[in-house]
């Protein structure tokens, strides 16, 4: 099935997972053929869900052939699925990853890349394999796919800041307050970790891309639960949709597992520093994913709250004009993905990142030597971030800096 050069040939894509993130990644797979000129046609063939999610209606609402409640035998068992794309909760990405490739399938899956460190091995081992017979591997680290963001790696990897000095990334949100209900990001055996790995692994990524260095070693590290205890909400499982939840009309008391918040200090390997900062009770940020990059010769910033634009400083300008440019990147003729979408300055928003990513990957699939347009993720490399996602926490628990190769 896999591996070979299938250009003109329809991909069959079957989606897991269909609450928040499985509306966003059908969303993308439901535009991309309308915005991007594709090497291959897509098929929308199934979506697979939980029966208590309704799988059929999900299906029905979001454009998928069908709508399936067993992904082993609907989905895996599939000979003529071609692609599985995972938007679960962390927990059950190692075996639903695994089972995929093993059957001959290529596989995208939502980050983190697992719930725990020894499930992302058995993935990458998994995915290490399938390579070998040529089938890919994607993570949806979608804030790669954001233009500005990939004019900030642009800049940094044409020589523009020089040598890195110091990067400062922050990942705030404030809906994890105490009347958000126990939901299963709550839960560390369903999540793996809180804030941490929901939003300190887009911005270590995200560090990562843009500086095309790696994180050598997590200095010192804070992690912290503030809220305790939550309310039991009556479906549990639910999934915040994008608000601060509601509350649960049972006034039942659960505990909560896993972070609110932690923030850690890094080293990497070309010698820059870095501040990394997530969480879930930041009280007036809404999605404030910020990263600020220093360098030898000027510097790069970036809110998502502000998506569409790029700060950028040239130390090198003449001293009478020397200061922050703010660059609206919504330039179809120099900035990435642009060109598929709005004319200048017809911003683009959140979704459009996630059909950034699946048109990337129909063309990989499409082509195997086709290049995306900015580096994508596979299972190898959205380990590193694990690992560093690790670190912080073993940092925080034992007291001590620790080597990111002590995790590996």
């Amino acid at each position: 099935m896999a591996g070979k050069s299938r250009k003109n040939e329809v991909l069959n894509v079957a989606l897991i997972g269909t609450q928040f993130m499985g509306r966003a990644h059908s969303n993308a797979w439901l535009n991309v053929t309308r915005f991007f000129n594709l090497k291959r046609p897509v098929s929308m063939h199934t979506a697979c869900g939980l029966p208590v999610d309704k799988p059929e209606a999900f299906a029905a609402k979001w454009g998928w052939g069908q709508g399936v409640p067993n992904y082993k035998r609907d989905v895996v068992a599939n000979p003529d699925i071609e692609l599985v794309d995972i938007a679960t909760p962390n927990h059950v990405h190692a075996e639903i990853a695994i089972a995929a490739l093993e059957a001959g399938k290529h596989v995208s899956c939502e980050k983190p890349l697992a719930g725990t460190l020894a499930d992302a091995k058995q993935m990458v081992e998994a995915a290490k394999k399938a390579k070998r017979r040529k089938q890919h591997t994607f993570v949806w680290f979608n804030y790669r796919r954001v233009p500005a963001i990939g004019l900030a790696h642009q800049l940094v990897t044409s020589g523009k800041l020089g040598r890195i000095y110091h990067v400062r990334a922050a990942y705030l949100q404030e809906w994890g307050g105490p009347d958000t209900p126990l939901v299963w990001r709550f839960d560390r055996k369903v999540a793996g970790s809180g804030a941490h790995g929901d939003l300190n692994a887009h911005i270590i990524d995200m560090a990562r891309f843009i500086t095309g260095d790696e994180v050598t070693e997590v200095v010192g590290s804070v992690e912290e639960t503030f809220i305790k205890q939550r309310v039991i909400p009556e479906e549990y499982g639910a999934e915040i949709k994008g608000k601060a939840g509601r509350k649960g009309t049972k006034k039942r008391m659960g505990r909560s597992t896993v972070d609110d918040l932690v923030i850690f200090l890094a080293r990497f390997k070309g010698g820059a520093v870095a501040s990394f900062e997530a969480s879930r009770l930041s009280t007036g940020n809404k999605n404030r994913n910020m990263i600020e990059i220093n360098g030898e010769h000027g510097s790069i910033r970036f809110d998502f709250e502000r998506m569409n634009e790029l700060d950028y400083y040239d130390a090198n300008a003449p001293a009478a004009v020397r200061g922050w440019t703010n660059i609206m990147c919504t330039d179809g003729t120099v900035h990435p993905y642009v060109a598929n979408w709005w004319p200048d300055a017809h911003v683009i928003g959140y979704e459009h990142t996630f059909v950034n990513q699946a048109s990337d990957i129909v063309n990989i699939l499409a082509s195997p030597s086709v290049k995306p347009v900015v580096p994508i993720a596979d299972f190898a490399d959205a380990y590193k971030t694990q690992c560093v996602l690790e670190a912080a926490i073993v940092s925080a628990r034992e007291r001590r800096p620790v080597k990111v190769r002590e995790i590996t």
